[in-house]
């Protein structure tokens, strides 16, 4: 067990979610852990124009963002109780927030040696309950986007729907505002939200207190929840594929880097949402019945994104590929079995099969004996296909296809 997490529980009993504020185009949080306070920021970036983020009929939705994001500060100290005063939660709530923090954090838990059992955290919610937002005619669709080959894929697959579309960017993402650019939409089709960290936690960290993975799909769903019953569209368009499924550690099939992309998780968000009984856009995963393989076949004959496109953690603040983590070695791979090196050299600046010291990071992509890197990074099975290069004859996986998902049917044809 880690001694540090240990110590922290002992000195933080408690962190309290004490309210949210609602402005017009900004909401921010207020929670706290002893005398640590943390106020984290959500604004909508200009051009756009939605409608005005008015307190009343999105307080429930904004409530829920707030539940997502506090799993961020509480992760500093993991204080055994989350008491929320500016909301109510039902037990199935509860349980269901809890199933997120076991699961949401495996990676967290994992990395830091850390054991925990169904005592880990207790939440108390004390806070009245909240008006659900009111029923309205919703059409149309909203498209979050990582700036990454898959949500192009997404974007490519809608494009016939473009004028009843809009994307969603949480951040500044050069490679997502570039990505939607080149996919042919207007700055008014694309809804751009700055989230901020509150300084006091960076600090936290600075001195010792536990950092790691959070599930910040999960803060995507929320968010995309608002926003996307603010600009009336119906759905939620993710592009998270099937090979998301698959976890990361060897022995440990519940610790998955990408649980807040997984079916589960997707699944359970939708049945968290159903439980307000209201007409609230609908969240599903349009890429969920294919596998990485064929999302990257189909990207691979997109040439106009090779130059835009970007899905490296690293180098994310400056909207470019490091080249020298998992990602990009992923990446790089799996685009290498379908178009020629000369392609890439221009993209990720060398051949990084060849890299020696990535060659660690290689062998964990296609050896199951090893843990899987912790990103989002598909299945070995696609590692090795990919490195088997075996262009131009079929593949088990090119006419794969998860009949596990909930796309509604009137979608379905875009993937045949």
């Amino acid at each position: 067990m880690n001694n540090k997490y240990t110590e922290l529980r002992a000195r933080h009993k408690r962190l309290v979610y004490h309210d949210f504020k609602i402005y017009e185009g900004k909401i921010v949080f207020h929670f706290s852990i002893d005398e640590f306070h943390f106020k984290p920021e959500w604004t909508v970036m200009p051009p756009v124009t939605i409608p005005p983020l008015i307190s009343g009929n999105i307080d429930l939705l904004v409530f829920n963002l707030g539940m997502a994001e506090l799993i961020s500060y509480w992760k500093c100290a993991c204080p055994p109780i989350v008491e929320v005063r500016c909301g109510a939660l039902s037990d199935w709530q509860i349980a269901w927030w809890k199933k997120l923090y076991m699961n949401g954090l495996g990676e967290f838990f994992y990395r830091n040696n850390i054991e925990i059992d169904d005592d880990f955290m207790q939440i108390h919610a004390t806070g009245t309950e909240l008006p659900a937002p009111e029923s309205r005619k919703l059409s149309g669709n909203l498209i979050p986007i990582g700036g990454g080959k898959d949500s192009v894929v997404t974007l490519e697959l809608l494009k016939s729907r473009k004028e009843a579309n809009t994307c969603y960017i949480a951040g500044s993402i050069g490679s997502a505002l570039d990505c939607a650019k080149t996919a042919g939409y207007a700055d008014s089709q694309v809804i751009n939200v700055s989230r901020t960290i509150d300084p006091a936690l960076l600090e936290l960290n600075k001195r010792g207190y536990l950092n790691g993975h959070t599930p910040f799909s999960s803060i995507i769903a929320f968010s995309s929840l608002i926003f996307t019953y603010l600009a009336g569209k119906k759905y939620i368009v993710l592009s998270n594929e099937s090979s998301a499924n698959e976890g990361n550690v060897t022995n440990n099939s519940g610790v998955n880097h990408q649980y807040s992309k997984s079916i589960e998780f997707e699944r359970d968000f939708r049945e968290y949402v159903s439980q307000t009984g209201m007409n609230l856009p609908e969240y599903f995963s349009l890429l969920r019945p294919w596998s990485e393989w064929q999302i990257t076949k189909r990207f691979s004959v997109l040439p106009q994104y090779l130059s835009v496109f970007k899905s490296c953690n690293v180098g994310s603040k400056t909207n470019t590929w490091c080249a020298k983590c998992a990602k990009c070695l992923y990446v790089y791979i799996m685009l290498s079995a379908f178009l020629d090196e000369e392609k890439l050299l221009p993209v990720f600046g060398r051949n990084l099969m060849l890299d020696p010291e990535l060659a660690p990071i290689l062998e964990a992509l296609k050896n199951p004996d090893y843990d899987k890197p912790f990103e989002c990074v598909g299945t070995r099975e696609e590692v090795n296909l990919a490195l088997n290069k075996n262009r131009g004859n079929p593949t088990p996986l090119d006419n794969y296809f998860d009949k596990i998902n909930f796309v509604p049917k009137e979608f379905l044809r875009l993937l045949v």
